[in-house]
């Protein structure tokens, strides 16, 4: 199976896992993008969706899929994204798609987070895809000081030359050469340097569940 039939296939499966008469909180990104095609054929069924970025809303628009604002939502059931890289014990990286942010606040509201992805994202220990982190702009520089006083080596994420920029209006640092034995003290102390937005660890609130696109089918991975 190709990566593209892969991720199809988890996004198939993730179906099953969306409540009836809901709103359902909608990722970012490629794999994302395939669930997003596959909630359009039971939109009848639900209520609308909250979107992670501006261009997952304008998908499930272009599906004639309501979107609705996060303020709007009290209670989500659950939450569908992929993952760029996600451990045995369902902590991730995600932000490959620069939308990490709205990400986990959108995740922070649902009841359970489902991940979909390949098994190439399946990793021991976090680290070898560099992890993103939103930063105010004007603290580019000291931010970057502490990132690699922290032991990777950061760098601004560019786009055309230029400084890539979130739906937030802020820039994207990539931290390569980490090792995360620990991830759940590493987003806290990253959390903590005055001038970033979000860390790109989803590891104090990780995945509930993660479907995993096997060349033998999909497995299910709870945590």
């Amino acid at each position: 199976m190709t990566q593209d039939e892969l991720k199809q296939a988890v996004a198939q499966a993730a179906i099953q896992y969306v409540v009836e008469d809901s709103i359902v909180g909608v990722g970012t990104g490629s794999t994302a993008n395939f669930f997003i095609d596959e909630l359009a054929k039971i939109k009848h069924k639900i209520k609308g969706a909250v979107a992670s970025s501006e261009a997952t809303a304008a998908r499930l628009r272009g599906h004639g899929i309501s979107v609705f604002d996060l303020n709007e939502v009290s209670a989500m059931p659950v939450y569908i994204d992929g993952a760029d890289e996600i451990t045995p014990q369902g902590a991730m990286i995600k932000g490959g798609g620069a939308a990490l942010t709205r990400e986990k606040i959108v995740a922070s509201v649902a009841d359970k987070f489902i991940c979909i992805a390949d098994g190439s994202k399946l990793v021991d220990l976090l680290g070898k895809f560099p992890l993103p982190i939103e930063v105010i702009p004007m603290a580019q520089a000291v931010v970057m000081r502490k990132l690699n006083a922290l032991g990777g080596a950061a760098h601004l994420r560019l786009k055309d030359g230029q400084p890539l920029l979130t739906d937030n209006g802020n820039i994207i640092i990539d931290v390569h050469g980490l090792q995360i034995t620990d991830p759940v003290a590493l987003e806290a102390a990253m959390n903590n340097i005055v001038g970033v937005v979000t860390v790109g660890l989803f590891a104090k609130q990780g995945a509930n569940v993660c479907l995993l696109g096997t060349a033998g089918g999909v497995k299910t991975l709870t945590f």
